[in-house]
């Protein structure tokens, strides 16, 4: 398993896209683009392949937003989030189609994103919509010899699973977030392996709390500190065999905080992965 780190894309970065992990001593990044589709350029695929030549450091995916509100929580997220709101959802399938033409350019084996509240019920009236609308734009990924990878957080192991089992093509994939199955109330991430460790393919280093109330999410802290309980996930992800990236991401402020918080967690992943 390869240590990595989240790498934004932004205007002003452009010039250092891999900074951040080579400062950390990192092989690789999880691309993030922050929902700016107006980024996915020639010059910019140019630029990446460049840098990541020179700094011997390699994307292991790219993770792709799209256009419209998000709200990332319990009241607004499931009438705005992924492709579950049916008035963004053609746009939306189009923003990702785009973030895969570009993954395509650059050589990364994947895209990533989240999906949104994906109705737990299958006689919901949405949720044929919603799994087709999934489906068009796995399928064009496939089109391009790209996999598509579900980032955990709305929705339930076995809705996930349920979904993968639906579309039944080659190339989904699973970019889990432990610490979102938990803030989100969806699942414990050692029994979620039971249910689509097969899926695995790309694992968020990050730690979090479970909600203490019925309408808040619960809160992310440091990786550690959280009911993620990462000694024993990292023993459970050797024993189903993953051997993916495990990208650290701290969704706290850049700076000092975030770049002390990230190098200790480097320091701690390696000694739970030498256990």
């Amino acid at each position: 398993m390869e240590i990595g780190v989240i790498s934004a894309l932004r205007r002003a970065d452009e010039e250092a896209i891999f900074e951040g992990p080579r400062q950390f001593g990192l092989k690789t990044c999880q691309l993030v683009n922050f929902w700016d589709g107006s980024l996915w350029t020639d010059e910019l695929a140019a630029k990446i392949v460049k840098q990541s030549s020179d700094s011997g450091v390699y994307a292991s995916a790219v993770w792709a937003g799209w256009p419209g509100p998000a709200e990332w929580n319990f009241t607004g997220g499931p009438v705005t989030l992924g492709l579950v709101p049916v008035e963004y959802r053609t746009e939306r399938i189009a923003a990702l189609k785009q973030s895969a033409d570009f993954a395509k350019k650059i050589g990364v084996p994947a895209i990533i994103t989240h999906c949104g509240f994906i109705p737990e019920n299958m006689t919901d009236p949405l949720y044929d919509g919603v799994v087709q609308a999934i489906g068009e734009v796995a399928q064009y990924c496939e089109s391009l010899g790209l996999e598509f990878w579900f980032e955990t957080g709305q929705e339930t192991p076995v809705v996930l699973l349920r979904t993968i089992e639906r579309l039944g093509t080659g190339n989904l994939g699973i970019n889990l977030d432990p610490a979102n199955l938990l803030m989100y109330g969806k699942g414990n991430p050692l029994d979620a392996l039971d249910v689509f460790g097969q899926y695995v393919r790309n694992v968020h280093v990050k730690d979090g709390m479970c909600p203490s109330n019925g309408d808040e999410l619960g809160c992310e802290v440091q990786v550690g500190q959280g009911k993620v309980r990462w000694p024993e996930f990292i023993k459970r992800l050797k024993k189903i065999g993953f051997d993916g990236e495990l990208i650290i991401e701290r969704e706290i402020e850049q700076g000092p905080e975030q770049n002390r918080d990230i190098l200790q967690t480097i320091e701690n992943l390696r000694r739970w992965l030498n256990a």
